[in-house]
Order: C-alpha cells, then sequence, then structure tokens
C-alpha cells in the first residue's frame, strides 16, 4: 500500500490498479508454525482511488472467490460501518459485528470489512479516507484453504524466509532488512535449527563473540541501557540473555 500513497492523498486523481508482492510480515515471527502464519507471502491487492466503491469491491471479491469455489464462512464489519455496509452483502455471508475493523499506517486510516474462512482471515477490504479501496488477499491462505496446501512447520518457515531474503540480494547486516535476516538466521539457531548456508555459520560464531565479549564486559558497564550495548558493542541484549538461559 505504501507505494500507493501519494495516489490515496491526491483528490483529483481516480483510477484502479492491481498487482501481487512479497510481503515479509515480523510480526508475526512468533506465531509461525501454527499453519496460517507464515510470515513471508504473497498479498494479492487491488487498489482503487476515487473509483471503486466499497459495493463494488465486496462483489468482486465475493465473485474472485466464487470462481475458487470458496465461499467464506462469514464476514466482519465495524459496528460503525454495519447499517451502511450490511446492504452491500445482499445476504450473501453472515455478517458479524468487529471494533477492531479498523486500519491505519499512521497517516492514512480507514474502515475495513474482513473475510473468514474456517476460522482464518483471508482477506480484508479496506476503505482508506473514506473514498478509495485497498484489498489484500493472502495467497498461500486461499492455496491452504482450496487445494489442502499443508503448511510447513515453523523451522521450515523460517529457513524458507531466510533462503528468499538471501536470493534477493540482501546480507546480513545492523540496518532494515540486513539486520530483519540477522534476526532471523539467530531465531533458527535458537531453535535448534540449522542452515546449509555460509550466512548461518557466521551468524553462529558471530553470536559466540558477542556473548564472550559480554561476560567480559557486563561488570564493568551493568548501569547501561540495552540501547547503549547494542549502539555500542552490537550486542542485542535480549539474545544474549536468552542464550544464557539456555
Amino acid at each position: 500500500m505504501q507505494q500507493y500513497k501519494p495516489l490515496f492523498s491526491d483528490p483529483p486523481h481516480s483510477g484502479t490498479v492491481a498487482n501481487s508482492q512479497a510481503c515479509l510480515r515480523m510480526g508475526d515471527l512468533d506465531e509461525i508454525g501454527d499453519g496460517t502464519h507464515l510470515l513471508h507471502f504473497t498479498m494479492l491487492g487491488l487498489f482503487s482511488f476515487r473509483e471503486m466503491t466499497a459495493g463494488s469491491a465486496i462483489d468482486f471479491w465475493l465473485e474472485f472467490l466464487g470462481t475458487l469455489g470458496l465461499v467464506p464462512d462469514h464476514v466482519t464489519i465495524h459496528p460503525d460501518r454495519l447499517v451502511e455496509w450490511t446492504p452491500l452483502y445482499r445476504g450473501r455471508v453472515p455478517i458479524v459485528p468487529d471494533p477492531e475493523c479498523m486500519w491505519s499506517d499512521g497517516s492514512i486510516s480507514g474502515y475495513c470489512t474482513e473475510f473468514y474462512k474456517d476460522g482464518v482471515e483471508i482477506g480484508n477490504i479496506v476503505n482508506p479516507l473514506g473514498t478509495c479501496i485497498d484489498v489484500g488477499f493472502g495467497l498461500e491462505r486461499l492455496d491452504m484453504i482450496v487445494n489442502g496446501t499443508p503448511q510447513v512447520d515453523a523451522l521450515g518457515t523460517l529457513c524458507e524466509t531466510v533462503m528468499t531474503i538471501v536470493e534477493s540480494g540482501y546480507r546480513p547486516g545492523n540496518k532494515e532488512q540486513g539486520y530483519v535476516l540477522r534476526k532471523l538466521l539467530r531465531r533458527i539457531h535458537k531453535m535448534g535449527g540449522t542452515l546449509d548456508h555460509p550466512f548461518f555459520a557466521e551468524e553462529v560464531e558471530r553470536q559466540k563473540r558477542l556473548r564472550a565479549k559480554y561476560l567480559r564486559l557486563r561488570d564493568r558497564h551493568s548501569e547501561m541501557s540495552p540501547n547503549w550495548w547494542f549502539d555500542t558493542h552490537g550486542i542485542d541484549l535480549s539474545d544474549i540473555r536468552e542464550n544464557m538461559e539456555e
């Protein structure tokens, strides 16, 4: 959605685009392995700038899901939009009020309606600014439900995600994607897994060195904050202390 923010915020602009994007959602890191959270996934998106209405977006996606033989078990709508949006479904799907059906990135926000199947959210339609449409459906979740595709375990998901990031040209580092990659490598090691790649071996050795450095310096700098340890020595105390407790 971020790439389209200028268009959402440009009242004279009108139009609709669709795409598929590779997404990495680190907020799901502790949920992977439950069969629904995949960490790295493909998002099918539809973005309309003052062209499609909430009703036409609902019609479009229900028709699309119908081509897959998939009918949602229910949808959710924010209570503030219940009276206005319920008729848009025309009795085709059960509706459940949900006060959590709001979306915001800090500068743009809107009410949304979410689609559920087998207890899993498979997609949503957001109404940014009340005039635009932002639709997202997870391809792998749809595949899982429609084709019964089994999901890999947590370690398998981590390893697949790491290799996807590496194959995209990123290297372990202290910023942005590099830091995410380094964090995932540490998580694989912490879970007792392994990865046949030099980056994994390098990170395991790096963690050993950082742990030894922390043990050598901790009494001298016991009053220093976690930010100081990270900024000065590159030591993430949460990882170091977790390793020491094992």
